[in-house]
């Protein structure tokens, strides 16, 4: 169990940041910079999830997903080292992916087929969905390049945060009516 007594430390005025193995690192750093970003996914599905009391099954869904984000971040924040630690770190399990890809097929089995693609936006609750799943676009893309710069990021990991943007898509039709309210792009409309 987590217990937090302080909140500011002061260890980060100086614009660095401690990981999960004690290492510091720049605020800036590649790997803190990833971390932040699913932060930032778990806060939007937070505010999404302002709306989707009416959608038990999908809140629920919601729900863990946030907890698996922190379990995410965890993950991040131990980069993998020579060094015994002391500890198990916390890991993304491949049955987390698995669990979305699921979650992602039951609610997609609703669904009528896609004409056109979808513009983020319908009831608030999808709109708050599409912009989570920007977010975690730009987490994934974070977790890659971190990847190329050789550092590395368990498979389980780069699997779950690709599977949860598709999530965030579904989810976000699901809160348009099932699709019914969805706003679809009409290529060209407006030249």
């Amino acid at each position: 169990m987590v217990k937090l007594n302080r909140i500011y430390t002061r260890t980060g005025d100086d614009g660095s940041t401690g990981l999960a193995n004690g290492e510091r690192r720049a605020k800036c750093d590649p790997r803190v910079e990833a971390y932040g970003d699913v932060d930032e996914t778990n806060s939007a599905i937070g505010v999404a999830r302002l709306a989707t009391a009416a959608l038990p099954e999908l809140d629920a869904m919601l729900a863990r997903i946030q907890n698996d984000l922190f379990d995410l971040g965890a993950d991040l924040a131990t980069p993998a080292s020579e060094q015994p630690l002391g500890y198990e770190p916390l890991r993304v399990v491949a049955a987390q992916a698995t669990r979305l890809e699921g979650e992602i097929d039951a609610l997609n089995a609703r669904l009528e087929p896609l004409r056109s693609f979808v513009l983020p936006g319908g009831s608030p609750a999808a709109a708050a969905l599409h912009l989570a799943r920007a977010i975690s676009r730009r987490a994934e893309r974070r977790m890659v390049a971190l990847t190329l710069e050789g550092e590395a990021i368990g498979e389980p990991a780069l699997h779950y945060i690709n599977r949860l943007s598709d999530f965030l898509f579904v989810a976000a039709r699901i809160a348009n009516d099932d699709g019914a309210a969805d706003i679809l792009w009409f290529p060209g409309q407006n030249r």
